[in-house]
């Protein structure tokens, strides 16, 4: 059996590579504490979210590396890899981590300038007269 697993996750413009291996719950993003990392308890909860839910915190040391997109997008990456490393590691927590929505990846995306308007939907001002 292996005992280090790899998976990706993608948010926004930000993409995230997880590994995880059995240990005590040491939690590194790019070579930095996650609470140093993030900054926000907000945003290192959220990622941590995988780890709570199948009451494995404890048992694995997560290092990950992440690039692009900002801090909320790049927790978003992180959670999604993460979730997607515990299901290799475990197939039990596929059923949990599907339930929580853990495992879907939000394809929600920056919409496009369009032509003639200062924004996506944003239009100059009207004027009567």
């Amino acid at each position: 059996m292996e005992d280090r697993f790899y998976a990706t996750g993608k948010r926004k413009e930000a993409i995230a590579k997880v590994w995880i291996q059995p240990g005590t719950g040491n939690f590194t993003i790019n070579q930095k504490d996650a609470s140093t990392y993030f900054g926000r308890d907000s945003l290192e909860i959220n990622v941590k979210q995988p780890l709570i839910i199948t009451n494995t915190h404890e048992n694995y040391d997560v290092s990950a590396t992440v690039k692009g997109g900002g801090l909320s997008g790049q927790s978003g990456a992180l959670r999604l890899g993460l979730a997607k490393a515990l299901t290799q590691s475990d197939p039990n927590f596929r059923i949990t981590l599907k339930r929580a929505g853990f495992l879907t990846r939000d394809a929600r995306i920056v919409e496009r300038k369009k032509y003639g308007r200062p924004g996506a939907r944003k239009r100059f001002q009207f004027s009567k007269r």
